[in-house]
């Protein structure tokens, strides 16, 4: 007796049956890798764009900045730090941070002020990268300031228009100059949207009469780096700073992120326990329909290990022709998820928690994203498999025929 064409012959019985099994777990095991694909590379393409664009990975403030804002709180020996940062292999800039008012036409608004050091700034964040019209700041233009999109929508700016900058200095003076705007920004983040004004550094420490010092320091690390082993050499480092990673500066998302892999777990349980149901229910139906066949076989010899098995590689047959139709099906979704991506171009990008999304949503497949769901889809039909086998191995002959 050839079990494994046994086995075979059994799936073709009942085709209906066998097409909506396959088809049930083809499509869950489908829709599980693109999910699985498609979570990683929105949390790697959130975390990169909090990490480029405005936090960097690890940030540097004087030890009272944060808890009380002040244009006089700040890192008095920025030069040292950085210094010592470059001799740690760590790029680094420094940003001055002010605030006040900004005013075009009849338009006004409040504003906060940055301080770029271009040469620097440039290895750190790539902010410079997302003018949505106009250009980016150059020091042969100290004048020229770049404005954040919504902050240039309230007060009706556009590359070319002047902007009156007021506040004031750190010697108590009232600080105002007329600037011109070189640029405007696309989508950065919530707050740098609607409040910021980029300028040079120079120009900044002219208008607030600081000429000594920076606010902050961001730090970008290469990418062998670990935040986890580089934030505490930064803070020995420098003892007298406080330095926090993106994590820290950033905890609700931080910890959103770090649930992520549970939420997949999650959604991987609930989809496949459904197709679990569905396995055990046909088997079972299949058990059944066929107990005194089953009782004949035990008659004549096959022991429970072979009826068993019988039942076993049914469902196996069943879950390989699963596991290629599905794959099949998600080889074209994941080639195009990970080279074209979705555009949410036309709803204007996402926004999570005050960060501005990439408007194309990539996908990450690789063999360890594949993996989980193809561990998944065979643990789930091991298990829906076992109590209908088990059933079918240990019933006797004389139960069998005596089945109704």
């Amino acid at each position: 007796m050839n079990i494994f064409k046994m086995a075979w012959r059994n799936v073709l019985r009942n085709r209906r049956r066998s097409l909506v099994t396959i088809g049930a777990m083809a499509f869950a095991l489908f829709v599980e890798v693109m999910y699985s694909g498609l979570v990683p590379g929105y949390t790697q393409a959130m975390v990169e764009d909090i990490t480029n664009l405005e936090i960097g990975d690890v940030q540097i403030h004087d030890t009272e900045y944060r808890d009380a804002p002040s244009i006089y709180a700040v890192i008095e020996d920025p030069d040292a730090a950085l210094k010592t940062l470059d001799e740690m292999g760590y790029p680094a800039a420094p940003r001055l941070l002010s605030g006040g008012l900004a005013a075009s036409g009849e338009f006004s608004a409040g504003a906060a002020f940055r301080g770029v050091d271009l040469e620097r700034d440039g290895k750190v964040t790539l902010v410079g990268t997302k003018i949505a019209d106009g250009a980016w700041l150059d020091a042969s233009d100290p004048k020229g300031v770049v404005v954040g999109k919504f902050l240039a929508r309230t007060l009706q700016v556009k590359p070319g228009s002047e902007l009156l900058v007021l506040g004031q200095g750190t010697d108590g003076s009232m600080a105002h100059e007329l600037y011109s705007v070189r640029g405007v920004l696309g989508s950065v983040a919530e707050a740098t949207d609607r409040a910021t004004i980029y300028m040079v550094d120079t120009s900044f420490r002219d208008l607030m009469v600081m000429p000594t010092g920076a606010h902050q320091i961001i730090i970008k690390l290469p990418g062998n780096v670990l935040l986890e082993d580089a934030a505490p050499a930064i803070a020995a480092a420098m003892p007298d700073l406080e330095v926090k990673t993106w994590k820290q500066l950033m905890p609700i998302i931080a910890q959103m992120l770090d649930s992520v892999s549970g939420i997949i777990f999650i959604l991987y349980f609930i989809i496949y326990i459904a197709v679990g149901i569905l396995i055990l229910n046909a088997m079972l139906m299949a058990v059944f329909e066929r107990i005194k066949e089953f009782g004949v076989l035990k008659a004549i010899g096959a022991g429970p290990t072979r009826v068993f098995g019988l039942i076993a590689i049914e469902a196996s047959i069943q879950t390989l022709i699963a596991i290629v139709v599905g794959m099949s099906a998600a080889a074209p979704g994941m080639w195009w998820m990970a080279n074209k991506g979705v555009d949410f171009g036309a709803m204007g990008g996402m926004n999570m928690m005050g960060v501005s999304m990439r408007k194309i949503w990539y996908g990450i497949y690789e063999p360890a994203t594949v993996a989980g769901p193809l561990i998944m889809l065979v643990v789930i039909v091991a298990m829906a498999v076992l109590y209908p086998a088990v059933k079918a191995a240990w019933i006797s002959p004389v139960q069998a025929m005596r089945h109704r």
